[in-house]
């Protein structure tokens, strides 16, 4: 899947929360309806079976409640995405990334063979079902994905992320069963567009002490037997043993790390013009950086929505010179399933913040992830169009505010600062109501019915823009005439 994903350090967040976001962008020329659900640990297999992949693997009897956002409609696998445990742990699968030949030659992806029905080997839409329900912490989670990843294979290269109230790691695989991890430095953001990214990795560390960095037990062996380390000294680079490095990536994703980072640091390093430290195609953008003011929940949603704004590269750019308009791949595009952003609150309860459809247009909202349930407007998404819903709504609006941007742009921006200042008022009062509470089943209570507070405001502001949005493109229509009839 075309994704991007952003991970922000406790030190450099706001408020102390370590937050892992990330687009879930469907593939090209397909749109994939989502839902957010709870899942409980009766309702999870013991035996699971990939649709795509055909892989059979059996599970742990005990299993943990947890949220998700699957697919809305059946045939493709669950492909949960996104989610917390009741352990509060939280998980983001997958980030799509790049390799090599040199990597998938020497360790071949594990692909389902039709033929032979020889079963393939697990991806993205098994990794959240097959480890969230069973981890206590964001380690965990690396190395319960790295067991599998070691046994089974993978038919696909990925990015993961998982996050506690601690630390953030993230992890990427090698080929069809090796894989590297790093922990986040709490002080740093890190950009994840589509490519295999880290920069830099501690092998010493990763096969001894194991405290920032881990990886397959073999990696070393696995590189110097491929000459896979092209390092001139006696450094590592494992974006360069096991990355890419094509005019693709200086299109599609680069860009996007380079806008990222540009937004966060825009007096660090010399983005533009002659003599730039960087351009949208640069090859050695930095894996993480140190923010230039410490990041909020508006400053991801603004990169995640991201069109180039202030570039050339806009597709929406109205004046000036429009010849490099839309000459990269945005962060916010057209088929972006939804945004999933988990925040780890110091002293209170995370939230999980959900957006659906284009960012460009849609908004997002905090749900608290610790019940039993879900309200109906976020998780009853199905096959059929309908404004009874916040996938179908936010899709909706996205299209029309897009073909009537000139018209809707002003409305969709108080839209989304509506939305915000009230979800933040909700969860304020929330905060404080149960404060006063210890009760864990009337705190879950307490949750439900603040989740419910946020999706009926966000109804009633989602059908008010829908109205002023399709009055802006009917305006627009190509039968349109000035003389009134009345």
């Amino acid at each position: 899947m075309a994704c991007t994903t952003i991970l922000v350090g406790k030190k450099a967040s706001y408020d102390g929360s370590c937050m892992i976001a990330r687009n879930d962008d469907s593939a090209a020329g397909s749109y994939t309806a989502k839902k957010c659900i709870v899942v409980h640990p009766h309702t999870q297999p013991q035996k699971y079976e990939s649709v795509l992949s055909h892989v059979k693997i059996d599970l742990p009897e005990e299993a943990m409640r947890y949220t998700a956002v699957p697919n809305a409609v059946e045939g493709e696998g669950i492909w949960a995405a996104c989610g917390i445990n009741e352990a509060g742990i939280g998980m983001s699968a997958t980030e799509t990334i790049t390799s090599n030949p040199r990597v998938l030659g020497a360790d071949p992806l594990v692909v389902y063979d039709p033929e032979t029905q020889m079963p393939g080997g697990i991806g993205e839409e098994d990794f959240v079902v097959l480890v969230l329900p069973y981890i206590r912490s964001a380690r965990e989670g690396v190395l319960r994905l790295g067991a599998l990843l070691e046994k089974y294979g993978t038919y696909e290269m990925n990015g993961i992320a998982f996050s506690d109230a601690d630390e953030i790691w993230w992890m990427e695989t090698i080929g069809g069963h090796h894989w590297i991890a790093r922990k986040v430095p709490d002080d740093v953001y890190v950009a994840m567009p589509n490519q295999f990214g880290m920069d830099a990795f501690d092998l010493e560390d990763a096969l001894g002490k194991k405290e920032n960095h881990l990886c397959s037990q073999d990696l070393k062996d696995f590189i110097d037997r491929y000459h896979l380390n092209l390092s001139l000294d006696s450094s590592f680079d494992p974006r360069a043993a096991f990355g890419s490095c094509d005019d693709a990536d200086h299109v599609y994703n680069t860009p996007r790390a380079w806008y990222i980072e540009k937004v966060l640091n825009p007096h660090t390093k010399k983005w533009e013009g002659e003599g730039a430290d960087y351009t949208p195609e640069s090859d050695d953008l930095p894996w993480c950086m140190h923010p230039e003011k410490k990041i909020t929940i508006e400053d991801v949603k603004y990169i995640l929505s991201s069109t180039y704004q202030g570039t050339p590269y806009d597709p929406y750019k109205g004046y000036g010179d429009r010849s490099c308009a839309g000459m990269y791949r945005s962060i916010g595009v057209n088929r972006t399933s939804f945004l999933g952003l988990i925040q780890h609150r110091p002293g209170k309860e995370a939230l999980e913040w959900i957006a659906y459809a284009s960012n460009v247009f849609n908004v997002m909202i905090p749900l608290y992830p610790q019940v039993s349930k879900m309200p109906d407007y976020i998780a009853n998404t199905t096959s059929k169009v309908t404004t009874e819903n916040f996938y179908w709504m936010s899709r909706m609006i996205a299209a029309m505010a897009d073909a009537s941007y000139k018209r809707s742009h002003n409305t969709i921006e108080r839209y989304q600062n509506k939305v915000a200042a009230k979800a933040y008022e909700i969860v304020h009062r929330t905060d404080e109501t149960l404060k006063k509470i210890t009760d864990p089943s009337r705190r879950q209570e307490i949750c439900e019915a603040a989740n419910e507070d946020i999706c009926a405001m966000v109804k009633e502001c989602a059908q008010d823009t829908l109205d002023k949005v399709l009055f802006a493109l009917s305006e627009q229509m190509k039968n349109a005439y000035a003389r009134s009839d009345a």
